[in-house]
């Protein structure tokens, strides 16, 4: 079992109160921030030291959700600042981006971190569209575009010309290439069964997070094995990585007590703005072209933003308590997911940073030797659905 350390940067001081989007920054203090993207990378680095095997982050915009324009910056940072530990970019928003710059930004990251890097290919939330100016109903087609051009920009030895339906170059032909070959690992989020057989489209990891329960997590991670062998290649456990809050203390309560502080400050304060946005968008565009996309989209941020912690813990969708509770759901996410990796988030709200780090030393200490060594999953993959004929 492996284990990505997995930071949003939140902005952790605001007032309890509700914030129109897009969030005014007025409020915003630099001096504050530079602290804080300190403290922040300070645990990232650290993250290698307890035991993690990758650390990363990912994209945001007009949002103190996450602090983050472009989180290949911060990459770079830990690329130079660790030595062990995959740099996991999860990731670049590429429908909003120029695909040739991803590709460049993350070849030099690959090259910097010696060949260390993971990288995500990420669709993004709706109110990333408005803050770009981008029509949502082009997202998954500037996605898989974007994806197919990315490739080829590093594995194609020689100048190449692309005319796409979103995008056109004369002539591509990126400095550095990656270290990776033929290019590094790719990750695309999987939310729900569509977007998970997409990934498996790419030859890409699957990334899930916000899982309504473990047998919804199933029920995706199925869809992306049954069309991973349908377009023929086999997921591993290694392909599958599935995200959840976390925080371990000395006791089930101090840990539920802390927890819970920071999911309602995150979910009140922060998400909140991010909800609106979100609204508008999903009732305006096909942002989701399958029926009731939308529906379950607004529906699994109604349930995270109204799930108890204990009702999250019975519904194993955070790891949440003293380290042998962790251990014990840690073992039941392996069992019931088949995931070969869990991406850990310990900065969650408001949740105090000296919190985050006691969780993480008692991760280092009392959990992680006691699931390292997880074996193979419950059950066998298994047998591909054959859609053609309606089975």
């Amino acid at each position: 079992m492996k284990f990505n350390y997995f930071h949003l940067m939140p902005w952790d001081s605001f007032p309890e109160r509700v914030e129109p989007w897009p969030v005014a920054n007025a409020e915003f203090d630099p001096v504050k921030a530079t602290e804080l993207y300190k403290t922040y990378i300070d645990t990232l680095v650290y993250a290698e030291e307890c035991g993690w095997d990758a650390v990363g982050c990912n994209e945001h915009h007009f949002s103190p959700y996450g602090l983050m324009s472009n989180c290949n910056i911060i990459g770079a940072i830990l690329a130079t600042r660790t030595s062990r530990v995959k740099i996991s970019m999860f990731g670049n928003l590429v429908p909003l981006l120029n695909p040739i710059r991803v590709a460049e930004e993350y070849a030099m990251l690959d090259v910097l971190s010696g060949g260390r890097l993971i990288c995500g290919l990420m669709r993004g939330i709706p109110h990333e569209y408005i803050a770009y100016n981008l029509p949502p109903d082009e997202s998954v087609s500037r996605l898989n575009e974007a994806a197919q051009l990315i490739k080829k920009a590093w594995t194609e030895p020689k100048p190449f010309g692309w005319e796409g339906e979103h995008y056109q170059f004369r002539a591509v032909s990126i400095w550095p290439r990656p270290r990776q070959q033929p290019h590094p690992r790719i990750l695309m989020s999987g939310s729900n069964p569509d977007s998970a057989r997409n990934a498996a489209r790419h030859h890409a990891m699957l990334g899930l997070v916000f899982i309504p329960s473990l047998a919804a997590g199933r029920e995706i991670i199925d869809a992306y094995i049954d069309e991973a062998r349908l377009v023929g290649w086999e997921p591993t456990p290694e392909d599958i990585l599935c995200g959840f809050y976390t925080c371990i203390d000395e006791t089930d309560e101090k840990a539920k007590t802390t927890l819970e502080r920071g999911v309602r400050y995150m979910m009140s304060v922060l998400m909140t703005p991010q909800r609106q946005a979100q609204n508008l968008v999903l009732t305006k565009t096909r942002y989701f072209g399958t029926e009731g996309g939308a529906e379950n989209f607004l529906n699994r941020l109604k349930v995270a933003g109204t799930r108890t912690i204990d009702d999250a813990i019975r519904d194993g969708t955070v790891i949440c308590g003293s380290p042998e509770t962790a251990v014990k759901q840690i073992k039941r996410i392996h069992a019931e997911l088949g995931c070969g990796w869990i991406n850990t988030n310990l900065k969650i709200g408001n949740v105090p940073n000296d919190s985050v780090i006691k969780s993480m030393e008692m991760f280092r200490d009392f959990v992680l030797p006691e699931v390292r060594d997880l074996g193979a999953v419950r059950e066998p993959m298994r047998q591909p659905v054959n859609r053609m004929a309606g089975e």
